[in-house]
């Protein structure tokens, strides 16, 4: 049998604040997801390196004005925050924090791949929660930044358990440090508790770094130490924040990210030894660019797809995510076999605040989303077209004017989430064909806008958009598809396919 080669990072594509668990062969992964919808994708993996999206926790966290881009801001930068992901007896727990909602969520399922998740609610913010299921049957979770924090939960971790467990559990570093610790991932193995953290100091290498406590007994006292400060070549930008699993081969990993930029936050893994009872991440202090295992090989499967909208059903592939909630009875994959159609709604004058934006992620090096719009359904003053989806967006795509005439346009944010029109050219076919191309390599993090009448002749548009990551928003930039209006809702947009090509 041929064993994985894992290459990082494992995925160059925005897959922040991972956690990773093992239940028999098979590794489980969750990640922030923030203002996307559904949220908190579960992956699956047999290697570590080849991951496949197999769920989602929640179809819609909350079902307000916020989260339905109707109070003119979002929740952009909130949402779902750094789930920490546990199984034990049979059930799988993820639990997080929604800054925006100042609230806790704990879900639970039996079936983490095909099931749906049991929620309950716990009021007030537990910043960055590592779940701590220990083996006396009591509960935890440990938050916090700086100030790391341990609270009680009851037998089926739906409450706080009254009179349990609730105290400072250890001050961070203060001296020469920017960011204190946070982020946290608990076990307890060998005998010893182990809490990982992220810190930022100030002085040194001054970058993201991983860092370690353990301790005989949970309550303290903590031993401190600096577990890896590396950042794999990159810009002094360090890998760090994410936990251990280990392999049936009892072989041991660490699987973390780093910040790359536009593109968003990075996963790599790690081989983990041990020493003296403490896991020592990487080789020799670094970040490998290559690690060889024992774990089975497997075929890849896509992060980011192509997709002909070829449904029996209304239910799109799980790499798709709407920007916010979507209104479900404006869009269709269904009512024009091979088409996703998105009708108009509510009003706006933003892609910012336009509902149903379909998305994925965007991927390095460097990548292409190509689209064919129909335009016949339009009505005036509705926008239609593909977004590099950031604060600091770039659209390209059809603008219907008030005598139905039609404009292929390229705008950007004005500086206030307002578009601003870079470039206006007149078109008159019923069919155009849109394309962005994004370049990450070595943080370039330009994207490229053209259009075409026949999807062969390709014509830029607009200006070269320099892409920010910016913590407004705290997500990489993703491409999406787009209908909104601006002066009367009721019209329409057919979009016959999106191509996708990464460029390795």
């Amino acid at each position: 049998m041929s064993t994985a080669i894992i290459t990082n990072p494992i995925m160059w594509a925005d897959v922040p604040d991972v956690d990773v668990i093992r239940v028999g062969p098979v590794f489980y992964m969750v990640s922030t997801s923030m203002h996307f919808m559904p949220g908190c994708p579960i992956m699956k993996s047999v290697n570590l390196m080849d991951w496949e999206i197999v769920n989602y926790v929640y179809d819609t966290l909350e079902d307000n004005e916020a989260h339905r881009l109707q109070d003119g801001k979002g929740i952009y930068g909130s949402g779902s925050w750094a789930a920490s992901l546990r199984y034990k007896e049979g059930i799988f727990y993820v639990c997080f924090s929604s800054n925006d909602m100042d609230r806790f969520y704990v879900y639970r399922t039996e079936d983490i791949e095909h099931g749906t998740w049991e929620r309950s609610v716990i009021p007030g913010l537990y910043h960055d929660p590592g779940l701590l299921l220990d083996d006396d049957n009591r509960n935890y979770v440990i938050y916090g930044n700086g100030d790391i924090h341990i609270k009680e939960l009851t037998e089926d971790l739906t409450a706080v358990k009254p009179g349990g467990t609730d105290q400072l559990l250890i001050e961070g570093e203060r001296e020469d440090i920017g960011l204190r610790i946070e982020g946290c991932h608990a076990y307890k193995l060998n005998g010893y508790y182990y809490l990982f953290f992220i810190e930022w100091p100030r002085t040194g290498n001054m970058r993201r770094r991983q860092i370690g406590y353990r301790s005989r007994g949970l309550p303290g006292p903590y031993e401190r130490k600096i577990m890896l400060d590396d950042d794999l070549g990159y810009h002094n930008k360090g890998v760090a924040q994410g936990g251990i699993v280990d392999t049936l081969d009892q072989d041991w990993y660490a699987v973390l990210f780093q910040d790359h930029d536009a593109v968003g936050r990075i996963p790599c893994v790690l081989p983990v030894s041990w020493e003296n009872d403490w896991p020592i991440i990487g080789m020799n202090g670094s970040v490998p660019q290559v690690v060889q295992t024992k774990l089975p090989a497997a075929e890849p499967k896509p992060l980011v797809i192509s997709d002909e909208f070829d449904y029996e059903t209304n239910r799109l592939a799980l790499n798709w995510q709407w920007n916010h909630n979507p209104d479900h009875g404006l869009w269709s994959v269904t009512e024009r076999p091979g088409h996703l159609r998105l009708r108009t709604g509510q009003f706006t004058d933003s892609i910012l605040f336009a509902r149903n934006t379909l998305t994925q992620r965007t991927e390095g090096p460097a990548c292409s989303a190509e689209t064919v719009l129909e335009v016949s359904g339009m009505k005036p003053g509705d926008r239609a077209g593909l977004v590099a989806l950031q604060n600091g967006f770039g659209t390209v795509g059809v603008a219907a004017g008030e005598q139905g005439e039609f404009s292929v346009t390229m705008c950007i944010n004005g500086g206030d989430g307002s578009e601003e029109t870079v470039e206006s050219i007149m078109f008159t076919g019923e069919r155009v064909y849109l394309k962005i191309d994004f370049n990450f390599e070595d943080s370039l993090d330009q994207a490229q806008f053209f259009y075409s009448e026949d999807g062969t002749v390709w014509k830029p548009i607009g200006r070269t958009l320099h892409m920010k990551y910016t913590l407004d928003h705290f997500m990489g930039y993703r491409i999406g598809l787009f209908n909104y209006a601006t002066k009367q809702s009721g019209g329409y947009a057919d979009f016959d396919y999106f191509h996708y090509h990464r460029r390795s």
